[in-house]
């Protein structure tokens, strides 16, 4: 794969569209902690290419990015976004990002809004929400802080950091080869696929030998009045059971023009668990769905809120729910399936 000397790292990054004289805009796919641009590359990237040019890259210190001792800040870390960008010729993009990969982007576009067409923000958490002195409830906190004390593990799901803190426990579970239970495995997703291991030993050395712990879970430097200032659309999507979604209410209020939706039953590695799901919703933002007016039910009030996502996929076909949770379909795509919600919505609708 090819690399770019950027910002004093080596970068290992992947370009992949389909052939054509058309040009395309760039879509640039940022992934989380403790994984590496595998994360977007099946089935996203294929499927993207045939809209963008779509490019992967792995972060500083992850995949086959160079582990230098130091320059894991956000704000370094969007250097090195912009610096690939640079080296590639990319000077406006589309961005999808996921977890601390959101933290990446929105770093870049704090320093440069210019350079983002628009922002596909799934589950990211960011410090000015993280820290709040009453500790708060989220989704399956419960739930999962029973896993934890069940196994043994000394975390505290209340802490904002706790699931850096997790990666990190169960990384060293896989080196010292014990079993990891199903259940721990369930919350740390794709990081323990088929390159399991080895992406523990690497998580484990970043956080050993690096300055890495100290400057991912610092201060990521995003303030809100900073967030308001960035007018490009925005798709952010949130798991239903993810502690990330106390981010997305605070975010509700920060970008009034956005788009928010909550991924159900779904926890923080929704992009790889739902992957249909969170395609369809990328499409239809990106094909400006969103930006129409929804149409308001009787007795519904005017504010910001999340939407659920009420078309989904099961068994090989499309279906979309009621608010009262009736089940309607199957249809044979998306695109049907949300034709058929917007009539049976348009069939509730306050007369004009």
């Amino acid at each position: 794969m090819p690399v770019a000397q950027v910002n004093g790292a080596r970068l290992n990054y992947l370009q992949v569209e389909e052939p054509g004289d058309a040009p395309r805009e760039d879509l640039v796919m940022v992934h989380g902690l403790a994984t590496n641009m595998a994360f977007w590359y099946l089935p996203y990237a294929p499927e993207f290419a045939k809209r963008f040019r779509v490019t992967l890259l792995d972060l500083r210190g992850l995949g086959r990015s160079e582990m230098t001792p130091t320059g894991y800040t956000p704000q370094n870390l969007a250097l090195d976004l912009q610096g690939l960008m640079d080296h590639l010729g990319i000077q406006r993009a589309h961005v999808m990002a996921h977890s601390f990969g959101g933290v990446v982007a929105l770093s870049m576009a704090c320093m440069d809004a210019s350079r983002v067409r628009s922002l596909v923000l799934c589950d990211t958490h960011i410090s000015a929400v993280r820290r709040h002195h009453v500790p708060r409830d989220w989704g399956n906190r419960s739930h999962i802080q029973a896993v934890l004390d069940r196994h043994g593990l000394r975390l505290d799901t209340h802490d904002p950091y706790f699931g850096y803190r997790l990666l990190t426990e169960v990384a060293h579970l896989q080196l010292r080869n014990q079993d990891v239970p199903q259940d721990l495995l369930d919350l740390v997703g794709p990081m323990m696929g088929k390159q399991g291991k080895r992406t523990a030993s690497q998580w484990v050395k970043l956080m050993d030998e690096t300055a890495a712990e100290a400057q991912l879970m610092g201060d990521d430097g995003l303030a809100l009045d900073a967030l308001r200032r960035l007018m490009f659309p925005i798709l952010a999507l949130y798991g239903d059971h993810s502690q990330a979604r106390l981010t997305g209410g605070e975010l509700l209020d920060v970008w009034p023009h956005a788009e928010f939706r909550r991924v159900r039953d779904a926890g923080h590695f929704f992009p790889a668990s739902r992957p249909d799901d969170v395609m369809a919703e990328c499409e239809r933002f990106w094909r400006g769905e969103f930006a129409r007016k929804p149409v308001v039910r009787s007795g519904e009030e005017q504010r910001r809120h999340f939407r659920s996502d009420r078309v989904f996929k099961s068994d090989g076909s499309w279906f979309f729910t009621t608010r009262e949770q009736q089940r309607l379909g199957p249809y044979t795509n998306p695109d049907e399936a949300h034709d058929a919600l917007a009539r049976y919505i348009s069939s509730l609708a306050v007369p004009a």
